[in-house]
């Protein structure tokens, strides 16, 4: 893990309402809160996990909920460390929903890597889960398929990476790079761990774990698929952390990321 780097990329911000966020216990009115993703500079590739959400999307389907700058895009992100989204090898989504996959299309060279059970649930979602689903663009194109429409924001015809693989049970997918399933938010969701030379391992939470206190209260998101697996999922990450005595990375957390540092800088 000697060469490993790990950089945070700001997409912008999104704002919910307080009980979507913190399920029963609130407080109501807007949350604004960070969305993001990490690029792993590793010796077996360059790793992005989550892409975000497509402004073009939010502002025509979430109209005044999201705050991104074209520096915010997944272009815009990987060019503060100079690379272009042709040089990631794999997109890693921890789940499908709309504010994690809204930037994969860009990623024209990569493969894609996600849980077989979210494949299923974004291809055939349940009616309470659609709307969490409701970005279509990142769903696999085969000659069988008609592809979809491009979008306002230039997207191409052959709008996903041209390679899917899909995962179940936990997997190393590369040499410290870990993913650990944590269904319950959605059926497939994945939390990432990454093995540094330098530090702790950094274990990212995705959104099994919005911010730092869900874990402490044990609250879940109002948006899940399976309220005891969510709740069995924060308690494994509690064990995970401990187990590799690994630091928290909540998905959505304002004040934690405030402690974080953005790309260009990294971790190592």
């Amino acid at each position: 893990m000697s060469d490993t780097k790990v950089y945070l990329l700001d997409y912008g911000t999104l704002a919910l309402d307080g009980y979507m966020m913190f399920w029963g216990r609130g407080p109501s009115g807007p949350f604004r809160f960070p969305v993001y993703g990490v690029m792993i500079e590793h010796k077996e590739g360059r790793f992005l996990f989550d892409t975000g959400y497509s402004k073009d999307w939010v502002e025509k389907h979430m109209p005044g909920l999201g705050h991104q700058t074209k520096e915010q895009t997944v272009p815009g992100q990987l060019n503060r460390i100079g690379l272009r989204p042709s040089d990631i090898t794999h997109v890693i989504n921890s789940h499908m929903h709309v504010d994690h996959v809204g930037g994969n299309h860009f990623c024209t060279e990569a493969c894609t890597l996600c849980h077989k059970k979210e494949m299923e649930a974004y291809e055939n979602p349940e009616p309470w889960e659609v709307p969490g689903y409701a970005d279509r663009t990142a769903a696999p194109v085969d000659g069988s398929q008609e592809p979809p429409a491009p979008e306002a924001d230039d997207r191409v015809q052959d709008i996903v990476t041209p390679r899917f693989e899909l995962l179940s049970g936990d997997n190393e997918i590369a040499k410290g790079v870990h993913l650990f399933e944590t269904p319950g938010h959605t059926p497939g969701h994945y939390s990432l761990m990454v093995e540094l030379a330098g530090r702790r391992p950094m274990l990212f939470t995705g959104d099994a774990c919005y911010t730092k206190r869900k874990l402490e209260e044990t609250l879940i998101a109002n948006a899940h698929s399976d309220v005891r697996e969510a709740h069995v999922s924060l308690q494994r990450l509690r064990d995970l952390a401990q187990q590799h005595d690994a630091e928290l990375f909540y998905s959505h957390d304002p004040e934690a990321w405030k402690c974080w540092k953005p790309a260009p800088a990294y971790y190592s």
